[in-house]
C-alpha cells in the first residue's frame, strides 16, 4: 500500500522520527546516594539485622536525625557506601546483628536482599556486597540510639 493510498483511506501510519528506541535516546545517571538508600532499607528488612552502621555512626546518625533538617535520609543511608559507574555498582554495608542469630545466614540474606533490591530498582549489576558486622545486639542491652535522645532534650 502506497502512502497516498493510507492517506486516503485515513489510516495513517504513525511516523518515527529519529529513528531507534525511545528509550536509547539520552543516559539516565543514577546517584550515589539513591543506591545507598535501596540498599540501607533492604539490609534493614532483613530478620536478624538490628540497625546498621557501628555504634559511633548511629550515635551521630540519632543526633543528627533529632537536628532540625536532619531528616530521614541520614538513617536509611546509614551503614552503606556505594560505588556506581555507568552500568554496575559495589556496596559496602555495616551492619549490626540480634544476638543468637546465625551471622552467615544473615549476611546471605542481607546480600540476596540488597542485590535483588538494588538491580530491580535501579537496573545496574551488583557486582559485590561487602558486608562487615560491627557489633552484636544483646537482648539486655539498650540501644544507643534510645541513650542519646534524653541528653539532647
Amino acid at each position: 500500500m502506497s502512502e497516498t493510498q493510507q492517506q486516503t483511506e485515513g489510516s495513517r501510519t504513525p511516523v518515527r522520527r529519529g529513528g531507534g528506541d525511545p528509550a536509547e535516546r539520552g543516559r539516565t545517571t543514577i546517584a550515589d546516594g539513591v543506591v545507598e538508600k535501596i540498599a540501607g532499607l533492604a539490609a534493614r528488612d532483613v530478620v536478624g539485622v538490628h540497625a546498621m552502621g557501628s555504634g559511633l555512626a548511629r550515635t551521630l546518625g540519632a543526633v543528627r536525625e533529632r537536628v532540625p533538617g536532619g531528616g530521614r535520609s541520614a538513617s536509611a543511608t546509614r551503614g552503606v557506601k556505594a560505588e556506581v559507574g555507568e552500568v554496575q555498582t559495589a556496596l559496602d554495608l555495616e551492619i549490626v546483628v540480634d544476638y543468637g542469630v546465625a551471622i552467615a545466614d544473615v549476611a546471605r540474606a542481607v546480600r540476596e536482599n540488597v542485590i535483588a533490591a538494588v538491580e530491580r530498582m535501579t537496573g545496574l549489576e551488583v557486582v559485590e556486597v561487602n558486608i562487615a558486622v560491627s557489633d552484636v545486639k544483646l537482648p539486655d542491652e539498650a540501644d544507643e540510639d534510645e541513650e542519646a535522645e534524653p541528653r539532647l532534650q
